[in-house]
């Protein structure tokens, strides 16, 4: 979805009560509107991902996948390495 580079479209894919702890800012997003806002601005910096470190747990309607990743970002070149937790839920 961040390929897409659109923030609907990237904010569409977290749960109804989702809480985004983004990468490139210090707010916590914990609705719709907080999270497409977030993405509304990091999605300008045009940025490109790679998972450099993943560690995947897989339970009941659940899987959790944790490590590191980094972002170039193609309007200014700039890297930004950080940790990441992603829980997905079967809704």
């Amino acid at each position: 979805a961040l390929a897409t580079l659109d923030p609907e479209v990237v904010a569409s894919r977290y749960a109804k009560d989702a809480v985004l702890l983004p990468t490139v800012s210090d707010v916590p997003r914990d609705t719709n509107e907080k999270i497409t806002d977030y993405f509304v601005n990091f999605c300008q910096l045009q940025p490109q991902g790679e998972i450099l470190e993943s560690f995947v747990q897989i339970g009941t309607n659940w899987c959790k996948d944790s490590g590191i990743y980094e972002f170039t970002m193609g309007a200014t070149g700039k890297k930004v390495k950080a940790r990441y937790s992603f829980v997905y839920v079967y809704e």
